[in-house]
């Protein structure tokens, strides 16, 4: 039986070093955070959660998989990833996307997929680098919930042998924004994250 597995998306953070609403910052003529969201759909998954902070437009995403949007109060990372585990808990595992990395190859996740077998993770590494989108599996999940503050999985997944890594060759598993000149180079490369 093939596992089943949801999307999350990170999306509730305060983005203090961009100095404005970066989410919603327009990249390729649409915001920010739905570049995130269609490569999350992009994914071998059953559904795509949006934990957003109140206000933010998550957009309307008709077809499969459904995407549903998950509002928190806190913009802690630890908070996000708990919301979303929390609601992927039926799911055999989930993949972890940032709202603000637009440009992550679509083909990232299926290959993750396939690749994490009985693995607590998988990601991809890209110079020796891990990056995004990150398949924590549902062995995981328990461990996610004692996160706090602004930490992510990184520290549960640093230093573990069951974490599959996937060998890349695109550096978009690691590029974010998180200043206006980080949107401006990306919008003068022309990408948009659909490879």
């Amino acid at each position: 039986m093939r596992p089943r597995y949801a999307a999350i998306v990170l999306a509730a953070g305060s983005a203090t070093r961009f100095g404005s609403d970066k989410l919603s910052a327009l990249l390729d003529g649409e915001p920010l955070l739905f570049h995130a969201i269609r490569a999350a759909r992009a994914a071998p998954v059953a559904r795509v959660v949006v934990v957003a902070r109140n206000g933010l437009d998550t957009g309307e995403w008709p077809g499969t998989p459904p995407v549903g949007a998950l509002r928190i109060t806190s913009t802690a990372l630890s908070e996000s990833l708990k919301a979303g585990v929390a609601a992927a808990a039926d799911c055999d595992g989930a993949f972890v996307f940032l709202g603000d990395m637009p440009c992550v190859p679509h083909r990232a996740a299926t290959r993750l997929a396939a690749l994490i077998g009985d693995g607590y993770a998988a990601m991809p590494r890209f110079e020796g680098k891990p990056g995004h989108p990150v398949l924590l599996s549902a062995a995981a999940f328990s461990d996610i919930v004692r996160l706090s503050g602004d930490e992510g999985a990184g520290r549960l997944l640093r230093g573990r042998g069951d974490v599959v890594f996937d060998a890349c060759t695109d550096p978009a598993t690691h590029f974010d924004v998180d200043r206006p000149e980080d949107l401006e180079a990306l919008a003068n490369r022309g990408r948009s994250g659909t490879e």
